[in-house]
């Protein structure tokens, strides 16, 4: 999702692109963009495919953990102006110790899987660039979504029931705060961290800085629906992930805890930057997508009778 948008404004803005896969991306790429095929997690494949050439920046969309960046400081180090590594605002320590969240924050993430690899993936890195001359920037973004996204756990079983009267849960009492920026913002935001000498040796936040509860969430979905009163239910993550066990981990890490974050770096690194795309916009583009596209309006029968049981 972030990836091609930032194609799409890389091309925008210029710049040269190159996009390694392995094989044809889900996502449409402008014609400009030249593709080529081959698994990033192998190494020996990267090395045939890039090795040739110098790069100016080389971004890595898709270390989860560390086996997956294996090799990379040793080959990019040697090929590469660049490497920005595609990290996540959830590396940091749950609750954090003090608000809002800088880049030196704590990164601690002991039992959330996605996370704690995350962190693993950075420590690998910041230890490369430390030891040698790696050129290493991290590039942390939040809860990004874009059209084809609905951002609440429920996706569009929450819309279905909020039209149709029926009570919609939102975990706690609705008002930890939370940020989401849409994919084209995070993009503007990005593409000018490529290239830029200021941004090497740094990790950045790159999030909108715009400040949401989870009930303002729910209710602007709800407006974007046509449901002015939707019925939200309020229950704790222990009792939610008790009737739904697959969303107890990422409440009880993740979702529950207020996250603010200060993007004095990011503005510092990228001048002038804010976001265009209202939180209101956004959703009214998610909603008409999944109108526009009848297949993606899937109910999940299990999901909404567990939504009933902790209702009653």
């Amino acid at each position: 999702m972030i990836g091609s948008a930032v194609a799409a404004e890389a091309v925008s803005a210029g710049i040269d692109l190159t996009v390694v896969t392995r094989g044809e991306p889900r996502r449409s790429l402008p014609p400009e963009v030249r593709q080529i095929r081959a698994d990033v997690r192998d190494i020996a494949q990267v090395k045939d495919a890039v090795g040739g050439r110098e790069w100016d920046a080389v971004v890595n969309w898709v270390g989860f953990s560390p086996s997956d960046q294996a090799g990379h400081p040793e080959l990019f180090g040697a090929i590469a102006g660049q490497y920005v590594f595609i990290s996540t605002c959830s590396v940091y320590a749950r609750p954090v110790p003090q608000l809002p969240i800088t880049e030196s924050s704590p990164l601690r993430q002991p039992s959330f899987s996605y996370a704690r690899d995350k962190v693993e993936c950075e420590v690998e890195l910041w230890d490369a660039y430390r030891d040698g001359d790696f050129p290493l920037t991290v590039v942390r973004p939040f809860h990004t979504y874009d059209k084809t996204t609905i951002p609440v756990l429920s996706g569009w079983t929450a819309i279905d029931r909020m039209r149709r009267g029926e009570p919609v849960v939102v975990h706690g009492d609705g008002t930890s705060l939370w940020t989401l920026m849409h994919s084209s913002d995070f993009a503007r935001a990005f593409v000018p961290l490529l290239g830029n000498g200021h941004a090497i040796g740094e990790a950045v936040n790159v999030v909108s800085g715009d400040i949401t509860t989870w009930d303002q969430i729910h209710l602007m979905l709800a407006s974007a629906a046509g449901v002015r009163h939707p019925n939200l239910v309020h229950r704790s993550s222990e009792t939610i992930a008790g009737e739904w066990p697959g969303w107890a981990e990422v409440l009880d890490q993740d979702f529950r805890h207020t996250m603010l974050f200060d993007t004095a770096k990011l503005q510092r690194l990228v001048p002038g930057f804010a976001p265009r795309v209202s939180l209101a916009q956004g959703l009214r583009e998610v909603v008409a997508h999944y109108e526009e596209n009848p297949d993606l309006q899937k109910a999940d029968a299990a999901l909404a009778a567990a939504f009933d049981r902790l209702s009653a």
